[in-house]
């Protein structure tokens, strides 16, 4: 568990917090409501999204529930530190698709006094650590892992597999393109995929 440093204003105490998962686990849910419970506190807040992603809204922060708080797409790490000055919390959401300069910001922010939020998918399609997620996670003060529900096993889910075409890293996609899979169902898709992709390659 994390505590909210909401009292001590005249000694303002920054850390890092990381929030991670598959898809459809409740990753940006969370990051709105510890947003908003700041913001109840009256605390400055600004959150803060990857430009590329654009699935729900432009600019809102939106979640698979159709939950939103408003938000300020950016291109790269660096415009954190640039649109900060005066913030207390900072929440960044899908943090998988910021650039490797996004852990010293955010090591940057927590120094200087500001709370950070970071809510990203911890492994990509292929099972694999996703971006700057591992770098965060080892930084971080606190750590969440929430986890989805498999759809084939009905147990808890940590995998997000690719359904959909293609073998592009960043793929944004929702139901259409991903499903949450547990260890046990990860492991036998995949190894059922290789074997399709196999007998399509292999001569007739």
């Amino acid at each position: 568990m994390f505590l909210e440093n909401t009292i001590n204003r005249g000694r303002r105490q920054g850390w890092i917090e990381v929030i991670c998962g598959s898809m459809f686990s409740g990753k940006t849910e969370e990051l709105i409501r510890r947003m908003r419970r700041a913001q109840f506190a009256q605390m400055k807040v600004e959150i803060f999204k990857p430009q590329v992603d654009v699935r729900y809204s432009e600019k809102d922060v939106v979640s698979h529930d159709d939950t939103s708080i408003p938000s300020t797409p950016v291109t790269h790490s660096s415009q954190l530190l640039l649109l900060t000055s005066d913030i207390e919390v900072v929440g960044i959401d899908e943090a998988q698709f910021f650039d490797d300069g996004l852990p010293e910001v955010c090591n940057q922010l927590a120094n200087m006094g500001v709370r950070v939020i970071i809510a990203g998918l911890d492994m990509d399609y292929l099972g694999r650590p996703f971006g700057p997620i591992p770098h965060l996670l080892a930084i971080a003060e606190f750590v969440t892992k929430v986890h989805a529900i498999c759809l084939k096993t009905g147990n808890l889910a940590q995998y997000s597999y690719r359904i959909g075409e293609g073998d592009s890293l960043v793929l944004l996609g929702e139901k259409e393109s991903y499903i949450p899979l547990s260890r046990e169902a990860f492991v036998r898709a995949m190894e059922e995929k290789r074997t399709r992709e196999k007998e399509q390659t292999s001569p007739s």
